[in-house]
């Protein structure tokens, strides 16, 4: 079954199931993530679109977290049979999995009972449960950046990123660590509904619905001199304008630097260059515009500032693995019913 389908060929609605695989050692704030961000979704007739439901590998009772107090979970791991969704997030007693990158037989036998097709994702470490059940070999995927190296030593087969937030790669998702958990949770959802419905859910949590850049601006250097102007300025700036062309030496000038400190300052703040970062804004626009209005698609391109459907359709195609008209197809004609795939991206 596709993950992201949730009408069955009879018609009756049925929300997605995401399951949670909570494993002792978990991280509370992790293990919370996807109940609040997908606990939150509803479509037109008010109705949930996913049920978040909670599972161990033993039968009904405590699972104990890195805090001082243990949870009560309620469904044993035949839970993960029922699932459309399956997420692990992050502990600290994966034992052999973290040491061995090898399965214990409680844990494999749970895996077993995941369905193919089976969308999977993973927060920070529970990475290594995935890469140690075989699902990431030869794929890409990532983690939190302070584990990276270790990961990949442990795992050569997997082309690990240490420098994004997530790690899209169809139906294996994976995040960098704890708050970047939020940041994947949200692109499912916007990938399976659309911008708008993200967008909603992240105004609701009070977060921001996408994060500029990767892990790299998060891994300790030398503190910026807080004397020193930043690229805020430049950035609003430039999100009030993005139907119009903006040069890099523009938004420096905005900042008072030249092109050469303001691209160094800019890349330490967000990650990412500023022709990075402004292709993403425009990308954003335009799906925004896309599904909420029947402008035309040149006259979408151009709003978006792109210049012509042609260029939007390269970039579109690039980030998203659809065209205009294709994505608009899904998000506005079916009601948001499913999302398009999503190549490898952060």
């Amino acid at each position: 079954m596709d993950p992201v389908d949730r009408l069955p060929r009879t018609g009756t609605f049925r929300p997605h199931r995401v399951v949670v695989l909570a494993l002792d050692g978990l991280l509370p704030f992790e293990l919370g993530i996807p109940h609040r961000i997908f606990g939150r979704p509803r479509d037109g007739r008010g109705r949930r679109l996913y049920e978040v439901v909670t599972c161990s590998v033993r039968p009904p009772g405590p699972v104990e977290t890195d805090a001082d107090f243990a949870v009560h979970v309620g469904n044993g791991p035949e839970a993960l049979a029922t699932a459309d969704t399956v997420i692990v997030p992050a502990s600290y007693e994966l034992g052999p999995v973290y040491e061995r990158g090898e399965l214990t037989d409680e844990l494999a036998a749970a895996l077993a009972r995941v369905r193919p097709g089976t969308r999977l994702a993973s927060i920070c470490t529970g990475v290594y449960v995935l890469a140690a059940a075989g699902y990431l070999d030869g794929r890409p995927a990532t983690t939190h950046w302070a584990d990276a190296e270790r990961f990949q030593r442990l795992f050569p087969r997997i082309e690990v990123d240490p420098d994004v937030l997530f790690v899209d790669d169809g139906d294996v998702l994976t995040s960098a660590g704890v708050a970047a958990g939020i940041d994947l949770c949200l692109h499912i959802v916007r990938r399976d509904h659309g911008t708008a419905v993200a967008n909603e859910v992240a105004r609701r949590t009070v977060v921001p619905p996408h994060r500029d850049g990767g892990q790299a601006q998060y891994i300790q250097r030398p503190v910026p001199d807080p004397r020193q102007a930043s690229t805020t300025g430049a950035r609003a700036w430039a999100l009030g304008r993005l139907h119009e062309p903006i040069l890099l030496r523009d938004m420096a000038a905005r900042e008072s630097m030249s092109v050469r400190t303001f691209t160094r300052r800019f890349r330490e703040e967000t990650g990412v260059s500023p022709g990075q970062w402004l292709t993403r804004q425009r990308v954003e626009r335009a799906r925004h515009l896309l599904e909420s209005t029947d402008l035309s698609v040149d006259r979408v391109a151009r709003d978006a500032g792109f210049g012509s459907a042609q260029s939007m359709r390269q970039h579109l195609q690039a980030a998203l693995g659809v065209t205009p008209t294709a994505y608009r197809r899904t998000f506005r004609a079916a009601g948001g019913r499913s999302g398009p795939p999503a190549p490898v991206g952060t």
